[in-house]
């Protein structure tokens, strides 16, 4: 967890336990994290509030005294993950205290606290409060409670900077959201949008900087409604962000095509110096009649205007877009339309998901329902297309000379890292001495990820002075 001298109140937890436990350097705590970027940055904060009142992490394999859960609920998979792994880990480890937080705690608190081994449920703006509990059951060893604000009512924004590895921070910047897509739950779970002023971000920023890090994810749930109600937006963060000394490169994990202005996109192609060339931006269907049943912001005209801006300002981006599959009210004709306007666009991958029903989205009143046979076959034919962006996108650069941030690899594996615009690059004469440093790379030759068969990475040269 990253400190600053002037908001330390926020990450120390000597006014968050008034229990005054001694405890023991035994104890021991496992984390799991469901979910996006955002989950995982709150989970990395949570497990250092941890260690700072001695509760040390353990690995796979070896027992804990408190297991950690943070989850997720975008899809009733999502949900029904959760639930297995909570089973799972009570049978492994009957001694050990469950403690749950994140959107599924947030949503369905009751439900999860009847589970057995589940000592306390933590709602979405209290999992500071993760080590208070902990540390209360280690006292006790008898504990049940549920500590959840109602969603209606949560108002602060609680920052996170972490180390996501050894290379590369995540950085929470804002929290929440206003928009109510019909198929999404993420303001019944994570409330309205909240987020940190400019001067607070720069110097989470800073600190990340004096611990090591050279590539920052900037992360939340609706970034580009940073400073909403306030005077600060989004444009003024990136660029306060960008004259941050140490760091090297800034990644926007996700910005919505009404937030993501030209002047952004025209400050990132001339003056940024650390923002990378790589947009991750959520379409969710290319049909006309579907955006309006989701309730979007944009129509398809919009958001093609967008992506042909960003690769004519900056043709080596790299574009992922969301897409969703078999939503309710997705027609023959819907899909097809969807499936082609997705073709005609210049990206470099879609992110897909299939459609999951959740309970109190307006989604439901919606009465066309695709049938999981239908949102398969609709499935297959949008990750083929995925693929062929990727290989089209990834051809472009073969042979080409491009800066990669090498990373520490995993026992049996070559060196690797990422381009400036998010190639997946493994260099198997680059040695532990390049380990946290961005190296030129010739990319010499396509592969297919072994652990992803829709990605499409390089295998490359270092080309070291």
């Amino acid at each position: 967890m990253i400190t600053s001298e002037t908001d330390k109140t926020a990450y120390t937890m000597t006014d968050m336990c008034d229990c005054n436990i001694n405890l023991s350097s035994g104890a021991t705590a496992l984390y799991h994290t469901f979910g996006c970027k955002l989950n995982f940055a709150e989970t990395a904060t949570i497990e250092d509030l941890m260690m700072q009142r001695g509760i040390c992490a353990v690995g796979r394999g070896e027992s804990p005294d408190i297991i950690v859960v943070n989850s997720c609920s975008v899809t009733e998979i999502a949900d029904r993950k959760c639930r297995r792994y909570i089973r799972s880990m009570h049978r492994r480890y009957p001694q050990a205290a469950i403690i749950v937080t994140g959107c599924y705690a947030q949503l369905h608190g009751e439900d999860i606290a009847a589970m057995d081994g589940v000592a306390a449920v933590v709602g979405n703006d209290k999992k500071h409060s993760v080590v208070r509990h902990a540390e209360e059951w280690l006292l006790n060893r008898e504990m049940h409670q549920t500590d959840i604000t109602p969603t209606a009512q949560i108002r602060d924004f609680e920052p996170s900077c972490s180390r996501g590895d050894r290379t590369r921070f995540f950085l929470k910047v804002q929290d929440g959201c206003n928009y109510w897509c019909s198929y999404c739950t993420i303001p019944k779970a994570r409330g309205r949008s909240r987020s940190g002023t400019v001067n607070q971000v720069v110097e989470q920023a800073r600190a990340a900087a004096a611990a090591g890090a050279t590539e920052i994810v900037i992360t939340g749930v609706n970034i580009g409604d940073f400073g909403h109600g306030t005077s600060e937006n989004f444009f003024d963060l990136a660029r306060a962000l960008d004259k941050v000394e140490g760091i090297s490169r800034y990644r926007i994990s996700s910005i919505e095509p009404n937030l993501i202005t030209d002047e952004i996109i025209d400050w990132c192609a001339g003056e940024a110096q650390r923002f990378m060339p790589h947009f991750h931006i959520p379409l969710q269907s290319g049909s006309d009649d579907m955006l309006r049943l989701m309730r979007r912001h944009y129509d398809t005209e919009f958001f093609a205007g967008k992506i042909e801006r960003i690769r004519r300002s900056i043709p080596d981006a790299f574009i992922g877009v969301d897409l969703i599959v078999g939503m309710r009210g997705e027609t023959d004709a819907f899909f097809e339309n969807s499936y082609n306007y997705c073709k005609s666009l210049d990206i470099s991958r879609l992110h897909l998901f299939t459609y999951s029903e959740r309970p109190g989205t307006r989604a439901l009143e919606i009465p066309y329902a695709v049938s999981p046979a239908l949102q398969h076959e609709r499935m297959q034919r949008m990750l083929e297309l995925s693929r062929d962006k990727m290989l089209a996108f990834a051809s472009r650069f073969e042979g080409t000379i491009r800066p990669v941030l090498l990373e520490h690899p995993r026992a049996g594996r070559a060196m690797s890292g990422f381009t400036d615009n998010y190639l997946k690059v493994h260099v198997p004469d680059a040695t532990a001495e390049y380990d946290n440093r961005i190296m030129p790379v010739r990319l010499d030759a396509i592969i297919e990820d072994a652990h992803d068969s829709e990605e499409y990475g390089f295998k490359g040269t270092l080309l070291a002075n």
